[in-house]
């Protein structure tokens, strides 16, 4: 289990020493469920914070951390939505033309 959860590779890509992939995933599954592997991990850094292994620092990458296309800041195309473009429409109303047959 150790072995594909440090590859990333997928189960039916085991080795076949350690026997079905299916009998590996079901106890895997098991295990997460019963919450064994949260136990284990406990166990391993109460015991190595006590002699002074585990260093609790956290970094967050934030180049992983991708924005949707629509939160980029474009304008949104469509229908124009709220106030503003009667406001942008009255401006262009009132604008004198440079035109001067333009009434």
């Amino acid at each position: 289990m150790l072995c594909r959860l440090r590859t990333g590779s997928p189960w039916r890509d085991l080795p076949e020493r350690y026997g079905p992939w299916q009998t590996v995933y079901e106890r895997f599954a098991r295990w997460e469920a019963d919450g064994t592997w949260a136990k284990l991990l406990e166990h391993v850094q109460v015991h190595d914070d006590a002699v002074g292994r585990v260093e609790w620092t956290v970094a967050v990458d934030s180049t992983v951390n991708r924005a949707h296309q629509h939160a980029a800041g474009a304008r949104k195309r469509g229908p124009l939505t709220g106030t503003d473009w009667k406001f942008r429409a009255a401006r262009r109303r009132a604008r004198p033309s440079a035109c001067p047959e333009a009434g």
